[in-house]
Parts: C-alpha cells; sequence; structure tokens
C-alpha cells in the first residue's frame, strides 16, 4: 500500500449524504462543475492572476516528484497564484467547494463497449461489441472492453442495481435468485445511482457519492469547523464508493473501497477494472463579508500556505474481512505536468475483480482534471476541457471564446497489462469534445474530433475539425486534420467505424460527414448529406449501414421529437438516409446516453426507450398509427423495429406497468438486454422478459 496506512475501527459517521436534485442544487452543481473542470494549466511560479485573466494551456510531458516537500511547495504556489477573493473557481464565482450544493459527476455522456456482456457484432461491425451468442449486454464503445452501468448479464445470470439494492435474476426460470442491501439503512444512496461490472461470480458496485471539490464544511469568519447535521464529519472521506460482490451463492459484499473526489468512469478488460477519479485539496474558505477583495485573496492564500500533502492528496479506506484500513496516494505516484493550477488531481486506480479483496487500487496521479474516459482495452485516454471555465461568461455577453482556451488535453496510459497503467504520452487539441465517441484509436492513431467558436447567439462562428495523432515518445503528435465541419453549428454526434468517421453537426439542418482516415496523414472528407433533424448516437448495423437516434427538427431547427434514421454509406461519398421512424414528442435516454441503445444483430433488431407526451403517433417509413399514450399524460415504453434492406418494420412496444394499469403509472424503461432468445428490459419498477419474436410477456419481476 502506497502511503501510510493503519488499520482502524470503521466510524459510525455517515459515508454519504442525501442530496435531491432541486433547481438550487442543480445550479450548484453548475458551479462546482465549472470548478472541477478548471484544467490544471497555470503555470507556476506566476503572480495571482486579476479576475478576468485567462489560463493559457500548457506544456504535458509529466515528471514525478522528488519528494512530499516539494510537491506540496509546488501545489501551494500553483494554487495561491488561481485562489481569488472566494477561492477557487472562474471569475471568483464559487466562493468555497463546500459552500456550493454539489453531487457526483454525471457519468460522461455518456458512454459505451463491449466484453462480456457485450454487443454481439454483426458481419462487418467492427465497432460493435463482441459477445457470446446468445445473449447481448448493454450499449458499448469498443469490443472487448466493457463499462459500468446499472445492468450486466454473462448469459447465465442478470445483475442489476436499483435503490440501494442489487438483485440476481436466473434468466432461464425467470426466477430473483438473490437480493442485497448495499448499505444499512440506505435506500437509494441518497439519490447517488449505482453502476456496476461484472466478471465470473464478482460484481464491482460504484456508486457515484461525492464529488470533486471539498469535503470539508464552510468556516464562519472566527467559528471552529464543525459537522453539519445531515454531512460527513471534517475528516471524512466522501467520494466514490466500490463494493465487491460474491455471487457465488447468495449474494454478499466481500469489500469495500472509498477514495475522496467523484467517479469520472471505469473501463473493464478480462478481470481487470480500471477506475478513473477526479478530485481536489480539502480546503475551507471562510466567507468574509466586510472585507476587500484584495483581504480576502490574502486569507485564502493564507489558508493555502498552512496546508498539508493531506489536505491535497487523495485519501482511501478498505474494508476488508471485518477490518478497515486507510491510507492515501503517495507523493511518488503523483505527477505533474509542465503547467497546472493546482486545483485538481485525477487518479486512475486498477483493481482485480479474480481475486477477493480490493486492496488500495495501484494509484497513479496526474496534477490535471479529467471528464471524459475513453478506452480500447490496450490504451486508456482521459480527456479533459475548459468549456465550463469560459463558456458562461461568453454566453452572456454573446462573446466568442478566447482560441488559445478552446483546448482539450489528453492522457495516454499504458493498460495493456495488470498491474498499474504507466503514463505513456498527452496531447492538447484546439475545440472541445462532446463525449467518448469523440475519440477512437485504430492502427496506431488516436482520431479526436471537436467543435471550437461560438455555438450560441446571432453570430455563430463555430466549426468542427478531426485530429488524427501518434504517440512519439511522450507527446501525441498531430499528424493530420480536417477542418471546416459544420460552419455556425456544433456536433452532436461521432462514430469511428475503422478508416472512416462519421460526424454530426447541427443548428438547423444536419449535415452528416463521411470522413476518409485511411491516411492518417492526409484525412479528408468524402461526402456529406444534409437533412432535417439530426442524431445524438450513431451505431454500426452491418456491412455499409448505419443507424441514428436523435430528434427530428423542422426547417427552422425546432425539434420534433424522437427519430431513428437508417443510413447507407456504402459509397462515402454520397451517404444517403434509406428510412425514417418519427415519434411525434418523444425523447429517449439513448439520445444522451448510448447505454440505453440496443441492437441486437442476430435479429437485426433495435430496441429504444421513448418518453412520449400526448396522443402519440408515428410517421416516416412506418403508416401512421398510435404507438402508446393519452393527451396530457407521460407515456413510458421501450419501441423495438426491425432493420430491413429497406426500412423499419415497427414490432412492437414494451411497458412497464406498475399495476394499476394507468397510463402514468408506466415505469421509465431504462436498458434493454437479450439472453437466449428474449427480451429483457428493465425500469427501476422491475424487469420484464418479453418474446423476441412476438414482443408477448413471458414474466415480471418487480424490484422497485
Amino acid at each position: 500500500m502506497t502511503g501510510s496506512s493503519v488499520h482502524v475501527p470503521r466510524r459510525a459517521a455517515a459515508t454519504g449524504i442525501s442530496r435531491v436534485m432541486t433547481p438550487a442544487r442543480l445550479t450548484g452543481l453548475a458551479l462546482v462543475a465549472s470548478l472541477a473542470l478548471v484544467t490544471g494549466c497555470t503555470a507556476e511560479p506566476v503572480p495571482a492572476p486579476p479576475r478576468d485573466r485567462k489560463v493559457p494551456a500548457g506544456g504535458f510531458q509529466l515528471v514525478a516528484f522528488d519528494s512530499c516537500a516539494e510537491a506540496l511547495q509546488q501545489l501551494k504556489t500553483a494554487a495561491k497564484a488561481y485562489v481569488g477573493p472566494w477561492g477557487f473557481g472562474p471569475s471568483g464565482d464559487v466562493r468555497t467547494f463546500s459552500g456550493a450544493e454539489q453531487a457526483g459527476a454525471p457519468a460522461a455522456a455518456k458512454r459505451a463497449d463491449a466484453a462480456p456482456g457485450a454487443n454481439a457484432a454483426a458481419p462487418g461491425d467492427t465497432a460493435a461489441g463482441a459477445a457470446a451468442p446468445g445473449y447481448s449486454g448493454t450499449n458499448t464503445h469498443e469490443a472487448g472492453v466493457d463499462e459500468p452501468d446499472l445492468v450486466k448479464t454473462d448469459g447465465k445470470r442478470i445483475v442489476t442495481v436499483n435503490r440501494g439494492k442489487l438483485y440476481v435474476i436466473d434468466p432461464a426460470t425467470r426466477r430473483l435468485t438473490g437480493e442485497l442491501k448495499l448499505a444499512p439503512g440506505a435506500d437509494g444512496f441518497g439519490g447517488a445511482e449505482a453502476s456496476l461490472l461484472l466478471q465470473g461470480d464478482r460484481a464491482l458496485v460504484l456508486l457515484r457519492e461525492g464529488w470533486a471539490g471539498i469535503a470539508k464544511p464552510a468556516v464562519p469568519e472566527g467559528g471552529a469547523r464543525r459537522a453539519p447535521a445531515d454531512g460527513p464529519m471534517p475528516d471524512d472521506i466522501v467520494g466514490p464508493r466500490l463494493i465487491m460482490v460474491d455471487l457465488s451463492g447468495e449474494p454478499k459484499i466481500i469489500g469495500e473501497y472509498r477514495i475522496d473526489g467523484s467517479l469520472v468512469d471505469a473501463r473493464q478488460v478480462g478481470t481487470t477494472v480500471r477506475v478513473v477519479v477526479r478530485s481536489a485539496p480539502r480546503l475551507t474558505f471562510p466567507y468574509r463579508e466586510r472585507a476587500t477583495d484584495d483581504q480576502r485573496t490574502a486569507a485564502s492564500r493564507e489558508i493555502i500556505d498552512n496546508a498539508t500533502a493531506d489536505d491535497w492528496l487523495p485519501r482511501y479506506e478498505i474494508t476488508s474481512g471485518g477490518r478497515t484500513s486507510t491510507g492515501r496516494v503517495g507523493c511518488d505516484r503523483v505527477s505533474r505536468p509542465a503547467s497546472y493550477s493546482g486545483t485538481s488531481l485525477v487518479t486512475v486506480l486498477s483493481f482485480d475483480l479474480g481475486v477477493a479483496t480490493l486492496g488500495a487500487g495501484d494509484p497513479v496521479t496526474v496534477i490535471a482534471d479529467g471528464d471524459t474516459v475513453y478506452s480500447n482495452g490496450p490504451r486508456l485516454y482521459v480527456a479533459n476541457d475548459q468549456r465550463w471555465r469560459v463558456l458562461p461568461a461568453l454566453t452572456a455577453r454573446n462573446a466568442a471564446p478566447d482560441p488559445k482556451d478552446e483546448t482539450t488535453e489528453l492522457y495516454q496510459f499504458d493498460t495493456s497489462g495488470a498491474g498499474a497503467p504507466r503514463y505513456v504520452a498527452a496531447a492538447s487539441v484546439p475545440g472541445w469534445l462532446i463525449n467518448q465517441y469523440a475519440m477512437s484509436e485504430w492502427d496506431g492513431h488516436l482520431r479526436v474530433a471537436t467543435t471550437r467558436g461560438r455555438t450560441w447567439g446571432n453570430k455563430p462562428d463555430s466549426t468542427s475539425s478531426v485530429y488524427v495523432l501518434r504517440a512519439d515518445g511522450t507527446t501525441l503528435t498531430q499528424v493530420g486534420k480536417v477542418t471546416g465541419l459544420g460552419k455556425g453549428e456544433r456536433i452532436h454526434a461521432v462514430r469511428f467505424v475503422g478508416g472512416t468517421g462519421y460526424v454530426v453537426t447541427f443548428r438547423q439542418t444536419d449535415p452528416l460527414y463521411t470522413v476518409d482516415l485511411r491516411d492518417p496523414a492526409a484525412p479528408k472528407v468524402s461526402g456529406e448529406l444534409k437533412i432535417n433533424g439530426y442524431s445524438a448516437y450513431l451505431h454500426p448495423a452491418g456491412e455499409g449501414r448505419l443507424l441514428g437516434v436523435g430528434q427530428e427538427a423542422s426547417d427552422q431547427g425546432r425539434v420534433q421529437g424522437t427519430q431513428l434514421s437508417l443510413f447507407d454509406v456504402t459509397d462515402p461519398a454520397k451517404p444517403t438516409r434509406i428510412a425514417q421512424y418519427h415519434v411525434r414528442q418523444g425523447h429517449s435516454e439513448a439520445e444522451f446516453d448510448p447505454h440505453a441503445f440496443l441492437y441486437w444483430p442476430a435479429e437485426r433488431l433495435v430496441v429504444v426507450p421513448l418518453t412520449v407526451y400526448g396522443a402519440v403517433s408515428s410517421s416516416g417509413a412506418v403508416n401512421d398509427r398510435s404507438v402508446v399514450g393519452k393527451p396530457g399524460l407521460p407515456s413510458n415504453v421501450a419501441l423495438a423495429l426491425r432493420v430491413g434492406d429497406g426500412g423499419f418494420t415497427e414490432v412492437g412496444t414494451v411497458d412497464h406497468t406498475l399495476g394499476t394499469g394507468r397510463p402514468e403509472d408506466l415505469a421509465p424503461i431504462r436498458r434493454s438486454l437479450v439472453v437466449d432468445g428474449v427480451l429483457w428490459t428493465v425500469s427501476d419498477a422491475g424487469l420484464k422478459a418479453t418474446s423476441l419474436s412476438t414482443l408477448q410477456t413471458l414474466g415480471w419481476l418487480r424490484t422497485g
């Protein structure tokens, strides 16, 4: 175990904070997000920047600290250059990490891949995840790389987490075979959504407790530190909780791990899981009403001067076999880029689900920030952009961003071995990513799609690009680029399939660009298709076919409900849309979380969740008729379509009723998966087994 480690009894204090996502709390979350995403990019030593100063992006070669004393001194110097009268934050608008309402970071848009329990690959579908015949899983990005989600299957069992409990289902008998409360007295973990990974008889549950900011409560001027009634004690670890569950018999917890910060994301290859966490120094900046800005800034710097390494470096706590040990990331595990702000750290943890204990996670920490994770297995990338630092003020005055602020930093780690990841290289690309699908590694090259410029107001000047980079020693060197995509628009979806990239931009119409990336040094746009609306997620559907799910829109760009599109991309120079399925007033979780999208190649079946308001009808490639719904009432269903050579055929819908038969009591379906010819749909109310061919109900298991 790196760092200090002593055996201590588990505290009786609360280990989580109940958070209700009220508008005020959402506002607080946005403020904390703006702070948490401030990239480590202020060169040191430098004088304190004025409140309107923009912090430039810097160099990327990572260097380990020689000692804790050196690490602490340089962190303090960098942090003091960035702190303002109200603590850390853009233009000083966040007074204190702990003073704002805070919650766990969202699951970065979210995400998708494939390993045991991911989508089976169709012939020629190199981007879809491969799985054993007979079962799928929830949608993922890369073959052989699994991602955490609220339900998993290995074909023999289905495991899901819901409202603080884990459930195990036998898909063959359609029976609930196990149930486990994940924490005493916990009911939904105070609103923190759980996800899990599955390997053999082990499940790893990830709880998004905590945040990227500070665990300590705010201190009134002249007052003593105290614990709030509904929060943790000042020295408690507040952050994500990892729970290892043994599924070999009645499910039971065999280990827990907590660490300061917030969960960014995780990836699994075989038995090895990489967990990415971001954290910040645990400092409290008091609110001083009767003081000048200079006095407040001086007081904030004094607080930094008095901080210790324990205030900066993430602490962790491990429970196994009834014993709890604590420690923190050692200074020898921390590296720094050439310039940084000292306000945030990213830690990559490694765990082996093939053993019965979690261990210390073998942490590797970088003084930087990160909000998006992509992995193809041998390599893992953590991306970090600065939009939340620069956009709020720019949007308010309809101003264009400064080009030097529009950067995304990329950190590449070698994860080909089972041990701790090895930092390899880093780079900076202009613009911002939409999600992990904007990154893809192929043939030794990383492709990255970004948007830069102003996308709002009356004078949008945005443009999108695709950059091709190759690892060259400790840097990722740009070897090619395509620019000028979607002027005045922003990227809504990206998918890379082998040597081709598909980029969707949108403001009023939806250009689908095909990009030829076979020659990394000379990428080029092959073709363009302009249609109304946009796709928010793109999925390969076999040779020459591409599926899109997003929103239909009017000629003026006003969205008009969920649409599924089938594109023929056989000729990259002339992409065409073969068919469209439109649900008026519809919205789908698959539009922002690809895990909610299911494509089962064996049946050429597409299943997406839909929430629809009013009397709903479909139009486009199928005849007009009611899908589901009553005027004024939301309807929640899973829509199943079969993809033919010429378009869509509606198979039907599945709903989860709570037993009253009333439309308003339909629980929103969130995920779909296939096991041995049975379609399983998952909601907060339970799981339903449905015939894949007829959509007749075969069984219902309530878990809500």
